[in-house]
């Protein structure tokens, strides 16, 4: 493994770390960062994933949040990938909403996005390995988190591993895919015109399977995203319909930005440990 560390910094007595790594699944250098509570008391470390939203890397998280103070309170491991293959020899597209920074957490099977794009198998296997690595006295015990595009990331990884993640929560979530213009977008480019393809990407559709964990999903009123690309109408509906467990709250006067999520993260933190012990 090339793993190779690139960043280090003291926070709240805990480490944030970043790595650079080649990775066989995406085929191309990543990098992504990683928070290592100081676990005075040496006890077993959780461990919480993040995926951020299109056009992010793995800094946005760790730089613009504040989760630092909060992952040592509860003294849990923060586990932060980037959101799509990089490279000159790595496919990409002009607009921000597709190819490098909109990997969407899938695993593409249309050309030119079919050789790099398989985020979802880089996160659920070949990170998923590196990280068992990196967090000491790891419990093995994981949930999971996001953003936007990351929102939906964590929703469908979450759910396709229902037995691995505790819990799911997410934020401003793209949680109806196939229905809205970012997600058709890319589930046409990544997937292809058969649109049977794309639910199982699509959290609203995952939803319907019986036994996911627990979900909390924030949502602002003021979004400039909602409700067009973040309609949360087929989800819910289908979520109900199937007894899912799943807590939406729509807060007055929030925007998609950075400062909403800093703003409800300990929720997020709180109702993730609930699951985690």
């Amino acid at each position: 493994m090339s793993l190779k560390l690139i960043e280090q910094h003291r926070s709240f007595d805990g480490e944030q770390c970043k790595y650079s790594h080649f990775s066989e699944v995406l085929q191309c250098d990543m990098t992504f960062s990683i928070y290592l509570p100081s676990n005075k008391e040496k006890k077993k470390i959780p461990l919480i994933w993040w995926l951020s939203g299109l056009t992010c890397t793995d800094d946005n998280f760790s730089q613009k949040s504040g989760f630092q103070r909060l992952a040592e309170k509860y003294q849990v491991a923060v586990m932060i990938p980037d959101t799509s293959p990089r490279g000159e020899h790595v496919a990409n597209d002009e607009a921000w909403d597709l190819g490098q920074g909109a990997g969407f957490y899938l695993n593409a099977t249309q050309e030119p996005w079919a050789k790099h794009y398989k985020m979802y198998s880089y996160i659920v296997e070949e990170l998923t390995d590196i990280a068992s690595t990196l967090v000491p006295n790891f419990s093995g015990e994981e949930s999971i988190m996001g953003h936007s595009m990351g929102g939906h990331g964590a929703l469908v990884i979450g759910m396709k591993n229902a037995r691995r993640f505790k819990a799911i929560s997410a934020f401003s979530p793209i949680s109806s895919p196939s229905r809205v213009p970012w997600g058709i977008k890319a589930f046409t480019s990544y997937l292809g015109e058969d649109q049977a393809s794309w639910k199982e990407w699509d959290a609203s559709e995952l939803i319907k399977k019986a036994g996911m964990p627990p979900i909390l999903i924030t949502q602002g009123t003021q979004d400039e995203f909602y409700p067009i690309q973040l309609d949360e109408t087929n989800f819910l509906k289908n979520a109900q319909e199937n007894n899912q467990e799943v807590h939406y709250k729509k807060v007055e006067g929030y925007d998609h930005s950075y400062f909403f999520i800093a703003t409800f993260l300990e929720d997020h933190f709180a109702f993730h440990m609930k699951h985690l012990r």
